[in-house]
């Protein structure tokens, strides 16, 4: 029975770990991915989401970039964001493209406008945002979506988005650097905005402005998806 029991223990713990991941991912990758899932921070905001035509803002240089010129590690850059640091190297390596609400994090422990993140060619002629080929960032549910419609080549001092809200949808919006701005208009459906201390209830072709420093809430009260577009303004110009 001595004997045996070794000669048990040898047997089954090959059959535990012999190819079972690697067939799926590989070794390395089968580690990898359990670190991520057993960072603490790693919540559903840091899900992969990407837009419904397949195309998504490509982060992960423009994140290097300012990481590096801010000479920030990624421990780092994950304690002042809250995004982990299995996180943070995925966007870097491209294997992930973050969130909304990450996004929003990682920006303003850089310092930097949201645009900042997004990256793209310097344009030269007039640019045209065609719908089809539109790139867009979604919240982890997939309720909200967000387009950028002004060149990505660098930051700005203001930012102008469409945001589409589904039926029911919340999102939730972290504080924003401060003395940033929100001007928003409703086109579609209808809008709550929920501050400290206040809610702002819109319809279409109505407008608000507000301090978007503070955390707020974006709530579609309907039984139809909201579009509203929204200019981002920032205290300092980049």
């Amino acid at each position: 029975m001595a004997r045996e029991k070794p000669r048990t223990k040898s047997r089954t713990a090959p059959r535990i770990a012999v190819e079972k991941k690697p067939a799926a991912a590989g070794g390395k990758v089968a580690r990898s991915s359990a670190r991520v899932r057993g960072e603490p921070k790693v919540s559903a905001d840091e899900a992969r989401e990407t837009a419904s035509n397949g195309e998504s803002p490509d982060v992960g240089s423009a994140l290097r970039q300012l990481r590096s010129e801010r000479g920030l590690s990624l421990d780092k850059l994950a304690y002042e964001s809250s995004v982990s640091r299995a996180m943070l190297s995925q966007i870097e390596l491209g294997r992930s493209t973050p969130t909304i609400t990450v996004l929003w994090r990682i920006a303003r422990a850089l310092g930097v406008p949201f645009s900042a993140l997004l990256g793209g060619p310097a344009p030269e002629d007039p640019l045209v945002f065609r719908a089809a080929r539109a790139k867009l960032l979604k919240s982890a549910d997939g309720t909200f979506s967000t387009r950028a419609l002004f060149p990505l080549d660098r930051p700005h001092a203001a930012e102008f988005y469409e945001l589409r809200l589904a039926p029911r949808g919340i999102e939730l919006a972290d504080a924003h650097a401060p003395g940033t701005a929100e001007n928003l208009v409703v086109t579609a459906g209808a809008l709550e905005i929920h501050l400290p201390g206040t809610t702002i209830e819109l319809r279409v072709g109505d407008a608000t402005y507000f301090q978007a420093d503070a955390p707020h809430e974006y709530r579609n009260p309907t039984g139809h998806d909201t579009i509203a577009y929204l200019v981002m303004t920032y205290a300092h110009r980049p």
